[in-house]
């Protein structure tokens, strides 16, 4: 099992890649929404199964995330002990490395953990042009 407890241990973490595709609908500003129910990773401290509803929304621009690639990325932490909070921020800077969206948000929902019910939010918005 990988243990990810730094900000280092994030930063090398090998994972596969997210593929993109075009956008082929730039005309329009839309949304494109993801729920994961079936997130799993371990907790770093006890080496227990973690479990969470994924929630993504995005606004793309000119890339959209591909799915099975995305299904391949989010299952490679099934055996990586990582905390709530680094899960949801890291999937979130990757998401938004490999599409450049306009705006996304995510929500990691995990199941109770010794009667503590965890949910992360995080979000990204592309600065202003200029």
């Amino acid at each position: 099992m990988q243990r990810v407890t730094a900000t280092s241990d994030l930063e090398t973490m090998a994972l596969p890649t997210i593929v993109v595709v075009d956008n082929l609908v730039r005309e329009r500003s839309y949304s494109v929404s993801f729920t994961i129910p079936e997130f799993t990773c371990v907790c770093p401290m006890t080496g227990q199964p973690d479990f969470a509803t994924l929630r993504i929304t995005y606004v793309p621009d000119v890339h959209l995330i591909e799915l099975k690639a995305l299904k391949l990325y989010i299952n490679a932490y099934r055996n990586v002990g990582i905390f709530h909070e680094f899960v949801t921020n890291k999937i979130l800077n990757d998401l938004v490395a490999a599409c450049q969206p306009l705006r996304m948000d995510i929500e990691g929902d995990f199941n109770v953990r010794g009667g503590i019910k965890t949910v992360v939010r995080a979000a990204y918005e592309r600065p202003p042009a200029g």
